[in-house]
């Protein structure tokens, strides 16, 4: 047989293997990292943000583990225009930001070509989590006819915190310093989707739900129905490395 056709036949039959080996390289990888911005259903426009570090564990199964910082909401706070057109929202005593530690697992549904397609894992998450309550100051006047302030936290008993003579709120992180620490637990169910076309960088969504549970009664409103868990939906946006 002329030396060509061996070669023409080896090309043949050994194009195809090779080619798959170089497809299950390109996808392999043994750690990623991510960083995120989060929008969720007890936050604001940006809810918060997170990171995570994964490693693998067998051909389709990661273990991570995460960090959450997040604003927490209540699900009845509204913003209203003061008459000097500032922002508050009346009835909100407490802020509650939330640091959220997970250990988690994610396992691979769906792999993607190399440099195409999209991969999908299932996340979930559970670990525990620190609740910084910090008071909601506003400024107020106690004489409607003027715009002298004071700044105090707001409570539903004073009857200078009135909603026709609250004028804004406080600084921003003004009583960070004077928060109580509550403690809790959260649990995570997810699935992610990575967009990326390349094998050492990562972009993507998250969606999934979260709950959050603390061992006390969480007040944000103390003139609304306050809880102690925060069920949320959340959709994640992130980036990273991997290798």
């Amino acid at each position: 047989m002329p030396r060509s056709l061996i070669l023409l036949l080896s090309l043949i039959f050994l194009t195809p293997a090779v080619a798959n080996a170089q497809q299950i390289d390109a996808d392999v990888y043994e750690s990623e990292f991510v960083w995120g911005i989060n929008k969720n259903t007890a936050g604001g426009l940006i809810g918060g943000f997170m990171l995570r570090k994964s490693r693998r564990l067998s051909d389709r199964m990661f273990e991570s583990y995460g960090l959450e910082v997040v604003n927490v909401k209540h699900s009845q706070e509204t913003r209203r225009n003061s008459r000097t057109g500032n922002f508050y929202i009346y009835g909100k005593s407490n802020y509650l930001y939330t640091f959220r530690f997970q250990y988690g697992r994610e396992l691979i549904l769906f792999r993607k070509a190399p440099s195409q397609g999209v991969e999908i894992k299932a996340v979930a998450a559970i670990g525990p989590s620190l609740g910084l309550l910090a008071p909601y100051y506003i400024d107020y006047t106690t004489d409607r006819n003027t715009i002298i302030s004071r700044t105090e936290q707001y409570d539903p008993n004073n009857p200078n915190h009135s909603y026709d003579q609250i004028l804004g709120t406080g600084r921003l992180f003004q009583g960070v310093t004077e928060s109580k620490i509550r403690i809790g637990a959260n649990l995570k169910a997810a699935l992610s989707f990575e967009l990326g076309s390349l094998k050492s960088n990562v972009t993507g969504f998250e969606i999934g739900f979260l709950l959050d549970a603390y061992t006390q009664e969480i007040v944000l409103m103390p003139t609304a129905d306050n809880s102690a868990i925060f069920p949320t939906a959340f959709i994640t946006l992130f980036y990273g490395g991997r290798r």
